[in-house]
């Protein structure tokens, strides 16, 4: 048979089917990648120590593995001080070993947690005085009988009666009450007080039934000056409450008792006093200076003019590394004559919500504790991957430890989360969205940062995974650092609707690089599991 001039030589037809084969092949691929479900993940906290604990974690992570989870995200607040186990040490590397043990046969990936940054008061186990700390500048103090105290400056107290007031409080006889209250209810008093100077605020209250959350507030404009929680029962006889705010460079403040929103039942207020706080929790080390001096400007020498001043109760109520905002304070001892005056500057840490402190990221000492705490848990776990746990980090750059550093928020933490990221030694880094989500809170003026967080994310590394929890802001947010090329992880639940997590697969949908969604719960809540992966899996 003869081939005319328009055949193609059997060589070619071969070149061209192969190549057609390979085209298809590398086409279904793609359409599998782009079909293929992110994988799912758990948020699990415990204690190693207790054996308890390791058989309760092994029956939720075999429902998490017969659901399809693989991935664990594993926290312990023992990962921060593994150096210090003592005599606990045996104990807990034996439930670890079965942990892994128990992840091996199920085929799930442990992430580790450490760092932690915003909640650190794992790290301050070690060391209270690395608590980041907020400036009192030429406080006024007085000595009398061998003791220097606060002198306030201007006197301040609060009047039998509010500045103003809203809601349904009534005030009768000294006490406040407000009862099934519909709308915002609140005492407000006013004050012009001196920038950078510490105040103590107390009161009594009583509830009956009282379903709401009573708060004081300090207002500098539409900043708040404190975020302490008061931990009010739902029914409890009179009982006091104490919250300290510093007033930074703000010169204008109101304080407010009250309720915001809605709230049901009997909330009473008595007895609320006002006064300058003294060195209640003074920390002490190279970046947070203690300066006495005369009026007139002259420097005292501690140990020679006065004794060494140090808190004895700051960060080690109920535990090393949990502070309490209130308590008598240490006083200045000194031989200076009585009716000396003295203008003390100091530090002290910020108490956020239930007790979150945040440490100092710029000592050096800090660093050292990083240092320890990553070869030591990186050791323990020999894991693939570790997670960064910088998070809602609500104070920063205020001690003079950040101060000298002369860099905006946003620079100091991107310093800071490169150099944690290195200490993982190759390991793959995960790490919080919000600190370096300029949609969420790297932002100017966050709780009681000092600056702008802007640029915080250009200290990671396109390597580094990042688990996103933006929920409110989720496209933009990951549309974020999709384009800045991060691959994320989506941590959705959180003790909430379990469908919610369609909606952030939808906006994961139009990004690439969602590797991963977790189930994650603050509360240990796993009932809903199962039907978390399956809302994942739904088509």
């Amino acid at each position: 048979m003869t081939r005319n001039s328009g055949d193609v030589p059997p060589v070619q037809t071969g070149i061209r089917l192969r190549a057609a084969i390979f085209l298809a092949a590398i086409l279904l691929a793609t359409c599998a990648r782009a079909q293929q479900k992110p994988d799912l993940w758990l948020y699990y906290s415990t204690n190693l120590q207790v054996d308890e604990n390791v058989t309760r974690l092994e029956a939720i992570w075999r429902r998490a593995a017969a659901a399809g989870y693989t991935h664990v995200m594993l926290t312990d607040s023992k990962f921060a001080r593994l150096g210090e186990l003592g005599n606990m040490e045996k104990t807990y590397r034996a439930n670890v070993e079965r942990v892994k043990k128990i992840a091996a046969e199920l085929h799930l990936q442990i992430v580790p947690v450490l760092f932690s940054f915003g909640w650190s008061n794992n790290m301050l186990w070690h060391n209270p005085n690395l608590a980041e700390g907020l400036p009192v500048k030429d406080a006024p103090f007085v000595v009398r009988n061998g003791e220097a105290v606060p002198a306030p400056d201007p006197p301040i107290k609060f009047g039998a009666r509010p500045d103003w007031q809203d809601g349904n409080v009534k005030i009768e006889d000294g006490v406040a009450t407000a009862e099934n209250i519909t709308v915002n209810s609140r005492l407000i008093y006013q004050f012009k007080l001196p920038t950078f100077r510490c105040y103590h605020v107390s009161v009594w209250i009583k509830t009956q039934d009282f379903q709401g959350v009573p708060e004081i507030k300090a207002l500098a404009g539409d900043r708040s000056l404190q975020y302490q929680g008061l931990g009010v029962k739902r029914t409890q006889d009179w009982t006091r409450h104490d919250v300290v705010f510093n007033t930074l460079d703000n010169e204008r403040v109101a304080v407010y008792f009250g309720v915001w929103g809605d709230a049901k039942g009997r909330l009473q207020w008595k007895d609320w006093k006002i006064e300058e706080a003294g060195l209640v929790n003074v920390l002490r080390r190279p970046g947070t200076p203690v300066v006495v001096k005369s009026e007139s400007g002259t420097a005292y020498v501690e140990g020679k003019d006065y004794e060494k001043i140090e808190d004895p109760k700051l960060g080690n109520t109920p535990w090393s590394g949990e502070y309490e905002a209130w308590h008598t304070p240490p006083v200045i001892r000194t031989k200076l004559p009585d009716g000396t005056k003295l203008r003390v500057s100091w530090y002290h840490p910020a108490i956020i919500y239930d007790g979150a402190v945040m440490a100092c990221v710029s000592d050096p000492e800090t660093n050292e504790l990083l240092k320890d705490e990553a070869t030591r848990v990186r050791a323990l776990w020999d894991s693939k991957g570790y997670m960064m746990a910088h998070d809602e980090i609500r104070t920063l750059n205020w001690d003079a430890a950040c101060q000298n550093r002369k860099l905006d928020a946003g620079p100091l933490l991107a310093e800071n989360v490169r150099l944690c990221q290195k200490l993982l030694g190759g390991a793959q880094a995960y790490v919080w969205s919000d600190m370096f989500d300029p949609h969420h809170n790297a932002r100017k003026d966050y709780y009681l940062v000092r600056g702008d967080l802007k640029d915080s994310w250009e200290g990671l590394d396109k390597s580094v995974i990042v688990v996103n929890w933006n929920f409110g802001e989720r496209d933009k947010s990951l549309r974020f650092f999709a384009d800045r090329g991060h691959k994320q992880v989506i941590a959705g639940y959180y003790d909430g609707p379990v469908d919610q997590v369609k909606e952030w697969l939808a906006a994961a949908a139009k990004v690439k690089g969602v590797v991963g969604v977790m189930y994650t719960t603050w509360q240990n809540k796993f009932d809903e599991l199962e039907a978390f992966a399956k809302a994942c899996r739904a088509p």
